[in-house]
């Protein structure tokens, strides 16, 4: 598995826009997407996750025209530019 992890700063007031959005795009059929996450660590400040079956799907994915203009919706949303973390995934745990 393939993903990143983003530190992002938001805009006073943007957490529903936020949630709307990103439950909009996780219902795409996006090749390789497994599922995102959105922690809220303080009033402005959130950390994104995105996990993709494979480093190649995550690439697809990100250098796509539909992918560039979902991200300039989120974007909008943003106090500045997120700070991004991409890597693979070596270790998971899940119940059972």
């Amino acid at each position: 598995m393939y993903g990143t992890v983003a530190r992002i700063q938001i805009k006073p007031g943007v957490e529903a826009q936020l949630d709307q959005l990103s439950r909009e795009f996780g219902s795409l059929r996006v090749p390789g997407f497994i599922a995102s996450y959105v922690y809220q660590t303080g009033p402005q400040e959130c950390y994104l996750t995105v996990l993709f079956d494979s480093k190649a799907s995550y690439v697809a994915n990100a250098e796509s025209p539909e992918q560039d203009a979902r991200f300039q919706q989120m974007r909008a949303l943003f106090a500045a530019d997120p700070e991004w973390h991409d890597g693979e995934i070596v270790s998971a745990v899940t119940p059972g």
